[in-house]
């Protein structure tokens, strides 16, 4: 009987450790893969939707660069006018697909509010994936005074012409959607990338 116990044990000793290190679906995959196969490329991007919140986004050129690509990240630099300091990043992870939003100054060192976001908390699908906000982010957010963010949301959408970002919350539903039928120049290099 005791054997058989140590058998078991050892049998889920092994099989844990022999678990993936990734553990995204067939969707996370695909979805991840539709905007890897843009690596090198910019596209222009118009807002949709948004609020007076959205304010710093009127009237700017928006651009978004999927300009560093792995087989488990993805880093997507997103350009308003002359600000170099937002890059989304769209890590695989054990849990699924993490956005985090890495916000730098001009002098490249770290905002006091950045990577920030969520894991996905469904398998979403090859088109669409949601990453509710995350417990450091609330944390992170609350520290620095943003309590209104700790209901975000963010949401990537991608079909063969379009790529869509959005933000919703309660009162805010923040939308840009880039045209993937029509590459731009590449802009320049995020504040703090090489």
């Amino acid at each position: 009987m005791k054997t058989i116990k140590y058998s078991y044990i050892g049998l889920l000793t092994a099989s844990f450790f022999s678990l993936p290190a990734l553990a995204v679906t067939t969707e996370q995959d695909a979805f991840f893969d539709n905007l890897a196969a843009h690596c090198g490329k910019a596209f222009e991007g118009t807002v949709i939707g948004g609020t007076s919140a959205d304010s710093a986004f009127s009237g700017k050129k928006l651009i978004m660069h999927v300009r560093e690509c792995s087989d488990s990240e993805l880093k997507v630099p997103f350009h308003v006018g002359d600000d170099h300091s937002r890059t989304w990043v769209i890590t695989k992870t054990q849990h699924g697909l993490h956005l985090a939003h890495d916000h730098r100054h001009q002098d490249g060192t770290e905002d006091k509010v950045t990577m920030y976001g969520g894991v996905t908390a469904t398998m979403g699908s090859t088109t669409e994936q949601s990453f509710p906000v995350d417990a450091y982010s609330i944390n992170n957010f609350r520290d620095n005074g943003l309590d209104v963010s700790v209901t975000n949301v963010w949401h990537m959408y991608i079909k063969p012409e379009e790529f869509t970002y959005r933000l919703t919350r309660d009162n805010r539903d923040f939308r840009v959607d880039f045209d993937l039928t029509k590459p731009v120049a590449l802009p320049p290099v995020p504040w703090g990338h090489k």
